[in-house]
């Protein structure tokens, strides 16, 4: 296959496509086309964009290929659909998603343990915006469920895959960075000790 027209049948896959696609099924869909030579495409038609001065590219986000708007168009295109509702995340929910992300698969015990609190209705809410899934049943006592994160969890968070996840060390110093100065202690002396 000539590589203009490879070009061209994956930019037309991957604009079609309503979820991101993974390049093991670009390369089921295009002949002559592997996984690997799949992001070597995308790499040459992001270069292409950015030579034309285009205002999108195509990224790779949840395990797959899917378009996007470069930075600086992005706030004319959120005028646009200014309208439509952003999901919004309370305290609890971000907790709760951290939890899983990190330890997943994890029981609701499990997350109740860390937080200190109830997680039926933050668990509930976090399934029903799909950034969370049932992942199968623990084998301890009552086989409870076990949650994990989805597709629709990368992408709320522009994360490719799992791995992209900031590390503990990294977030502990962010925490540590941003956590008032410790006060200065006064040490007493005991005078009225003999």
């Amino acid at each position: 296959m000539e590589n203009g027209s490879r070009l061209s049948i994956v930019e037309a896959l991957i604009l079609a496509s309503p979820e991101p696609i993974p390049a093991r099924k670009l390369a089921e869909m295009v002949s002559d086309l592997t996984p690997s030579l799949a992001g070597k495409t995308v790499a040459e038609l992001n270069n292409r964009y950015m030579e034309a001065g285009c205002s999108f590219r195509i990224r790779e986000i949840a395990g797959g290929f899917q378009y996007y708007i470069v930075p600086e168009f992005a706030g004319y295109v959120q005028e646009l659909f200014a309208s439509r509702r952003k999901m919004r995340l309370t305290r609890a929910s971000l907790e709760t998603l951290a939890i899983i992300a990190y330890r997943q698969p994890v029981t609701k015990a499990e997350i109740e343990h860390v937080r200190g609190v109830a997680a039926d209705g933050v668990v509930h809410n976090l399934l029903e915006k799909k950034l969370i899934t049932i992942r199968g049943r623990a084998e301890t006592v009552g086989k409870p469920l076990q949650y994990g994160t989805t597709d629709e969890f990368l992408k709320f968070f522009g994360l490719a895959s799992l791995k992209d996840l900031p590390k503990m060390s990294e977030i502990e110093e962010l925490i540590a960075e941003n956590e008032p100065k410790s006060q200065t202690r006064l040490e007493f002396s005991d005078d009225t000790a003999p």
